[in-house]
């Protein structure tokens, strides 16, 4: 009767490892669709250099809400990311600027300093982890953590991002709360603001209601 164990150990380890981690590689195809173990890999005939290499880490624009802008180096941008397990980013936040609340579910994130000053941080359910940090500092965000980042200096600041996936995705908090069209009471009662806050950052964000 053991052999159903081991069978359905293998089955599972078949469906939950990544194209990349049995192939020496895996491009993704991005005309196919994604999956739990990433994207289809292109025919290794189309593969050129090209799909290991990423020329866009140039500044963003930070003329925005959070005045901050992340330029993302994920599977979708760079296809040789996929199956990997890391992808990176380049965040540069204005004078005055912030990334907000938010967690990436499904990757730890490195935040190495490049200029500037940044003050970030992340919770637990007991506790707090912030720090200034300056060129030269990295941080590490543990996945799943609600964390944020601040420029808590005079001018721009600039940091270059690591996670542990080739796609980590992002929620949030403002987004998620204030771009809906869920009711304002609503918003209200559950997470304590005043009405009118409320109202003002949904006319902020995009939300309705």
């Amino acid at each position: 009767m053991k052999i159903f164990p081991t069978l359905f150990l293998i089955t599972f380890l078949s469906f939950s490892t990544s194209y990349a981690s049995v192939n020496d590689f895996c491009v993704a195809d991005l005309k196919a669709p994604d999956t739990p173990s990433g994207y289809h890999c292109k025919p290794l005939a189309n593969i050129t250099s090209d799909d290991f290499v990423f020329h866009g880490f140039v500044a963003g624009d930070t003329k925005n809400s959070f005045n901050a802008a992340l330029s993302s180096a994920f599977v979708t941008d760079f296809p040789g990311l996929n199956g990997l397990g890391i992808s990176a980013a380049r965040l540069d936040i204005a004078e005055g600027g912030s990334i907000p609340m938010h967690t990436h579910p499904g990757a730890t994130e490195l935040l190495i300093m490049v200029q500037g000053e940044i003050t970030a941080g992340f919770f637990t359910t007991s506790a707090v982890f912030s720090k200034t940090l300056k060129p030269g500092d990295l941080m590490v965000f543990p996945q799943g953590m609600l964390h944020f980042q601040v420029n808590s200096g005079k001018g721009q600041a600039t940091a270059f991002l690591a996670f542990s996936s080739a796609n980590p995705g992002a929620q949030l908090l403002d987004l998620l709360l204030f771009s809906n069209n869920l009711s304002s009471e609503i918003v209200a009662q559950t997470t304590f603001l005043d009405f009118a806050q409320v109202k003002k950052l949904k006319a902020r964000f995009g939300g309705r209601g």
